[in-house]
């Protein structure tokens, strides 16, 4: 009875804790807009060039409105998105594929650090060149962006096994891709959620840079758009949109981690 009680008692700390975050949370969020409205309103700050909430905001009405940044929204979020889930499954594959051959990883091993050391963003115009002015280089520069990181990541969270639990399973004869399914991956879920979290941003950052170079619709154009026009409350707008939507990709990467902790 008393397990339970203390149980009981720490569930609800747990609870209460979370709401206190999420207050301070909102109230540093809060303070933020209004800070930067007072700011601007005060001329603390340019309003020409860092704008003022009430601005922005009416700018995205006047866009939802009309249509326009939907289309610009749903271009880039399905970039994203796309090169979110091909450069974490490239670089998990990549990973499995290193930890099942010693061999291979031991002659790959200073390439994945060189790769990983160049700027990828560098990249882009080779990507453009090679592929095409389209969708196909945007969303491969939101992919190659975060391939190799996770790669080296995860291989490392793969090597890093109990290397006993690995024997036990080789007493019982346990094959390769067996040990790989039964211990090496759940094993290293906490690693790949954590990827996946990194992942979240360095698919925008791709994405976005992309879009600097070639697109014509899309966040990324926008930005540059507002840029040359001196519209800087269309490159504020697209800046908080970003924030939103990988705001609330990387919340979805938390439920998914919450779940497998769950079944787990």
């Amino acid at each position: 009875m008393n397990n339970q009680k203390l149980h009981k008692q720490f569930l609800q700390s747990l609870r209460k804790e979370k709401r206190w975050i999420r207050f301070y949370q909102l109230v540093i969020l809060i303070a933020f807009f209004g800070l930067w409205e007072i700011a601007s309103r005060l001329t603390w700050i340019d309003p020409l060039i860092f704008s003022s909430p009430t601005k922005v905001t009416t700018l995205l009405i006047d866009n939802i409105a009309d249509g326009s940044i939907l289309v610009h929204i749903s271009y880039t979020l399905f970039e994203t998105v796309l090169g979110f889930i091909i450069g974490t499954l490239l670089g998990t594959i990549l990973a499995a594929i290193l930890w099942w051959s010693p061999f291979l990883s031991k002659v790959l091993d200073p390439y994945l650090v060189i790769l990983n050391s160049m700027p990828k963003v560098a990249l882009g115009p080779i990507l453009i060149v090679a592929m095409g002015p389209g969708m196909g280089s945007i969303i491969t520069m939101g992919a190659i962006i975060s391939v190799i990181i996770s790669t080296i990541v995860i291989y490392t969270a793969f090597k890093n096994v109990d290397a006993n639990y690995l024997k036990v399973l080789q007493t019982f004869n346990a094959t390769r891709s067996q040990m790989f399914k039964e211990a090496i991956l759940p094993s290293s879920f906490p690693t790949i959620i954590s990827t996946l979290k990194v992942n979240v941003g360095l698919s925008w950052v791709g994405v976005i840079v992309g879009e600097f170079l070639v697109s014509s619709k899309g966040l990324g154009y926008l930005i540059i758009y507002g840029f040359q026009v001196f519209n800087f409350n269309l490159v504020l707008m697209s800046l908080l949109i970003i924030a939103v939507f990988a705001t609330i990709m990387y919340q979805l990467v938390e439920m998914l981690e919450r779940k497998l902790i769950k079944n787990e």
